[in-house]
């Protein structure tokens, strides 16, 4: 089984506008919600993929209660801690000449909370596979994924890490089997500009160096880099088409390269991961299997 933990999900409110005018009444021409947060974003596109997973992490309020029964309906399995007290996020995405964004804080996580997370895994067993995705919340210990980690290493267990700069530098000890930063971020980490390939594979080989099993780097429009575990480099390009959407399009690639990293073929885990990527970026909302093999089939 599949996993993934979302700390601070959230309902997205995506309001399309025209061109909008600050200190004044605007109206929306279209408006879509989504359930979101980017553990959930892995799970439901995992489902498309013909891939089951349970979504784990904190829910409060009448809005986690949303969120809940909105990816439940989706097809996919659920193990929230409820907490007892406030509101899991809005996060409002107004699209109009420019896209702007404003996201919510969300609830307070207490120990007793964490207690409750650490019990849920308690269940996973070898062969499982867990996802760790996306920031912490104030209200969480900054070392939040080194315990989880820490937690499961009695376990063959594959962890999986898209986070940036110290939150991922940390768990590269536990020897996670796949990271995902992006080239910017990577170059960040050590602190320097990388413009080519070939410095992007040599500063992801530092990485797998430090503790990394798989490294991919993905480059925007340049396409994406992979480091595998076998030592080999891999390229590949990206998917031709319009882009209408820049939420979860990373947490799409992860669940592309996850699926399809499952018989060890780690060639065809980056084009799969590239193109179910490339799905969400040229969609309204996240992948769809039928757009994710259209894009599949171009690379």
């Amino acid at each position: 089984m599949v996993y993934t933990v979302t700390f601070n999900p959230a309902i997205d409110y995506v309001v399309h506008t025209g061109d909008m005018v600050l200190g004044q009444v605007n109206r929306s021409n279209a408006e879509e919600m989504y359930f979101g947060g980017k553990g959930i974003n892995v799970s439901i596109v995992l489902k498309e993929l013909g891939i089951e997973s349970k979504a784990l992490g904190f829910v409060a309020g009448f809005t986690g209660e949303a969120i809940e029964k909105g990816v439940s309906q989706m097809g996919v399995h659920t193990d929230f801690v409820k907490l007892e007290k406030g509101n899991s996020r809005i996060n409002v995405k107004i699209k109009s000449a420019e896209e702007t964004e404003l996201n919510g804080q969300g609830p307070d996580i207490d120990d007793e909370a964490i207690a409750k997370l650490f019990e849920k895994l308690d269940k996973l067993t070898d062969g499982d596979t867990i996802i760790l995705a996306g920031s912490i919340p104030n209200s969480l210990p900054s070392d939040i994924y080194e315990r989880i980690i820490e937690r499961l290493s009695d376990r063959k267990i594959k962890v999986v890490v898209d986070a940036t700069k110290d939150l991922l530098m940390n768990v590269l000890k536990y020897k996670p089997f796949l990271i995902k930063p992006n080239n910017h971020e990577l170059g960040e980490m050590f602190g320097v500009v990388l413009k080519t390939n070939d410095e992007i594979a040599e500063y992801a080989k530092k990485l797998q160096d430090m503790g990394a099993k798989n490294v991919l780097v993905s480059m925007a429009g340049d396409g994406a880099l992979l480091l595998d575990e076998n030592g080999k480099t891999h390229i590949c390009g990206v998917c031709k088409g319009k882009v209408k959407n820049s939420v979860g399009a990373g947490d799409s690639m992860v669940a592309g390269f996850v699926a399809g990293s499952m018989d060890g073929d780690y060639e065809y885990a980056l084009k799969l991961g590239t193109a179910t990527g490339g799905a969400t970026a040229f969609s309204d909302g996240l992948a769809t299997k039928e757009k994710i093999a259209e894009l599949l089939r171009t690379l």
